[in-house]
């Protein structure tokens, strides 16, 4: 397997890796509650998902 003849330089490393970093996860609101949650997840205040109640939560009253 043939190896590169000329070091690359650190400017050109760095382009490369430029697209490697994670990007943030955006939290939305919750409709139900308006408490921030990923997307696609289960609220992990209400315990609903699309509407549904799918973990059930004890209410503090």
């Amino acid at each position: 397997m043939p190896n590169p003849v000329k070091r690359h330089s650190k400017t050109r490393r760095n382009k490369r890796r430029s697209h490697d970093f994670l990007k943030p996860q955006l939290a939305s609101a919750c409709p139900q509650c308006s408490e921030p949650k990923l997307a696609h997840h289960v609220c992990q205040n209400c315990g609903t998902y699309k509407g549904r109640q799918v973990i059930p939560t004890e209410k503090m009253s």
